[in-house]
């Protein structure tokens, strides 16, 4: 079975110095970290520094950033490579977030080379794909999926791919409140599933973790983990409350364990 992954998207939010403090509280909120669950928190690129120093290198809590630039060097004027982010320690970093595509024009091509500069530098990509209000109900969340799906992972081969994560953000559920039942989200993940086994290979497709992402909160966490389909979560605003975000990772952990 696939290893639970909760990652904490922090977004725009907290200093260094208050991102420091955070997960240090987070930290002794999970005296007994859960052993059935991975976790990551992806800071500000101001605070990856800051969190890495707090967490040390026997902490269960992994450190993620938000985005990266596809060249390792250059002229490219407030932008981060992958060699930065994997010498301040970062193991995965988040890439196709709905608000960069919405806020930031970021398109196919774009994405598929930052995920290509992951894999070149042993980070783990987290690709956001998901459907607007407006396509969900014109039928066509199916389509919008694996046209996303083809569009940044086409080029790679199926060994390349083995360390990749998907999470499924449909956009408007996100920071809205409103989350994707567990029926929807549920078969969005076998969508993505099913789209992997003819890019990639069967085998992807059942190894690889695909995440829900929106509006997720304590009170639905565990039941969008009910289906094995549903192999975690990417967090935004629940995850900026260390009790919030420690009550998720718990229940997250409570939930699988027991099977429910």
């Amino acid at each position: 079975m696939r290893t639970l992954l909760i990652v904490g998207n922090w977004k725009m939010n907290k200093t260094a110095s208050e991102a420091a403090t955070f997960v240090g509280e987070l930290s002794r909120h999970l005296s007994k970290p859960p052993t059935s669950v991975e976790l990551v928190v992806a800071p500000p690129f101001t605070a990856l520094e800051s969190v890495r120093r707090v967490l040390g290198s026997e902490s269960p809590i992994q450190l993620g950033a938000q985005n990266l630039f596809w060249e390792t060097q250059g002229a490219y004027t407030g932008e981060i490579s992958a060699p930065m982010l994997k010498d301040l320690g970062c193991r995965y970093v988040i890439i196709g977030h709905s608000e960069r595509r919405t806020l930031f024009g970021e398109r196919g091509d774009g994405i598929r080379r930052k995920i290509q500069a992951a894999f070149a530098h042993g980070l783990h990509p987290i690709l956001c794909i998901g459907e607007s209000l407006a396509q969900r109900e014109a039928g066509s969340t199916n389509e919008v999926l694996s046209q996303q799906i083809h569009e940044s992972l086409s080029s790679f081969t199926a060994e390349t791919l083995a360390s990749l994560t998907i999470a499924y953000e449909p956009i408007w559920a996100i920071g809205t409140g409103r989350s994707a039942t567990t029926e929807q989200a549920v078969a969005a993940h076998q969508t993505i599933r099913a789209v992997l086994a003819t890019t990639a290979s069967p085998t992807i497709a059942e190894r690889t973790k695909i995440l829900y992402g929106g509006s997720v909160t304590t009170q639905n966490i565990a039941a969008l983990l009910s289906s094995d389909q549903v192999d975690g979560a990417l967090i935004g605003g629940a995850c900026l409350d260390v009790t919030s975000f420690a009550t998720i990772i718990q229940l997250a952990s409570t939930t699988r364990s027991i099977g429910v």
